[in-house]
C-alpha cells in the first residue's frame, strides 16, 4: 500500500534526508544566494562549453588548440554528468524528472561526448547544450516568460491532434498531385518516377521552389498554378489553430519554483502542490 495512505504529504517529506534537501534547494531553485550563485555559474560552463565545440569545428584553430579544446569538452562533460546525477539524486522521483524536458536536455548535454567513443565527430553534437540556456528565465526572475512558454506549450499541445489531420491531408494531396504530374509530364521532362513527382509537388506547395524540376506541357504547367495557388492557403493553417488555441487558453500567473519530487517548474504562484506529481510545494 502507498505510503501516503498511512501519512500526509509533508511527514513524507519530513522524512526526506537534509541533504537532499539543501543539494535540491541549490541546484533547483534561484531564491537563495548559492542556488543564484550555482544557476549563473552554470550559465557560464554552458556558454563556455558550447563555444569549445564551435571552435573545435574550424580547421585551422583544431589543428593549433585541438587538444586543448578536446581536454576543455571532456573537463565540462564529467562536470555536467556529476550535476545531471545531483539533480536525480535531489528528487524524490528522479525517473519523472529524467523524462521532463529539462531533464532529457541535460542527459543529451553529455551523450554526445561520450558518443564519440563509437562515432568520429561525435561531439559536435554538445551544441545541444545550449539548450538549457533556456534555464536563464528562472535564474533572472522572469516569471513571467516562463508563464508565456507554458501558454505557447499549452497551445502547441492542444493542437497538435488538428495540425496531424492537416498534415495528413496536405500529404494526401501532394501523392495524388505528384501521381497526376508523373502521368501529365513523364520522363521527358524530368518526373521521371512518382516519387520525383511528390518531391516536386512538395517544393511547389511549400512555395520554396527550388527550379530544378518544373513542368514543360500546358496542362502541367495549369497543375502546377493550382498547387501555387493552394499552397499559399494552406501556409496560414497551422498558424491559425495554434492562434485559436493560445486564444482559448486561460493564463496564469506562474513561478519559478521547482518540485521536490519531480523538479519540473511552471506552477501557479498560488499552488501548495505539485501539478504534475501531487508532491506538497515546500
Amino acid at each position: 500500500m502507498a505510503v501516503g495512505a498511512f501519512f500526509p504529504c509533508g511527514t513524507v517529506l519530513a522524512m526526506t534526508p537534509p541533504w537532499r534537501h539543501r543539494i535540491h534547494e541549490v541546484i533547483f531553485e534561484a531564491d537563495t544566494p548559492t542556488g543564484k550563485a550555482f544557476d549563473v555559474s552554470l550559465l557560464l560552463a554552458i556558454i563556455l562549453s558550447v563555444v569549445a565545440v564551435l571552435l573545435e569545428s574550424v580547421a585551422e584553430i583544431r589543428a593549433q588548440y585541438g587538444p586543448i579544446l578536446r581536454a576543455v569538452e571532456w573537463f565540462f562533460t564529467i562536470l555536467f554528468t556529476i550535476e545531471y546525477v545531483l539533480r536525480l539524486a535531489s528528487v524524490g522521483k528522479p525517473m519523472r524528472y529524467a523524462v521532463s524536458f529539462f531533464g532529457i536536455v541535460d542527459l543529451l548535454a553529455i551523450v554526445p561526448t561520450y558518443l564519440s567513443f563509437f562515432i568520429v565527430g561525435g561531439q559536435s553534437l554538445l551544441v545541444i547544450r545550449a539548450l538549457r540556456l533556456l534555464r536563464v528565465f528562472r535564474v533572472l526572475k522572469l516569471a513571467h516568460f516562463l508563464g508565456e512558454a507554458h501558454l505557447l506549450y499549452a497551445a502547441l499541445r492542444e493542437s497538435s491532434r488538428k495540425i496531424v489531420v492537416f498534415l495528413g491531408a496536405v500529404l494526401t494531396i501532394v501523392l495524388i498531385v505528384g501521381a497526376v504530374m508523373y502521368l501529365i509530364e513523364g520522363p521527358e521532362t524530368g518526373f521521371t518516377s512518382i516519387p520525383q513527382s511528390v518531391y516536386w509537388a512538395i517544393v511547389t506547395m511549400t512555395t520554396v521552389g527550388y527550379g530544378d524540376l518544373a513542368p514543360q506541357t500546358v496542362t502541367g504547367k495549369l497543375l502546377a498554378s493550382v498547387v501555387m495557388i493552394l499552397g499559399y492557403g494552406i501556409i496560414a493553417v497551422p498558424t491559425g489553430i495554434v492562434s485559436v488555441e493560445i486564444a482559448s487558453s486561460l493564463k496564469k500567473a506562474t513561478n519559478t519554483q521547482a518540485c521536490t519530487e519531480c523538479g519540473k517548474e511552471g506552477h501557479a504562484t498560488d499552488a501548495n502542490y505539485c501539478k504534475y506529481c501531487g508532491a506538497e510545494l515546500v
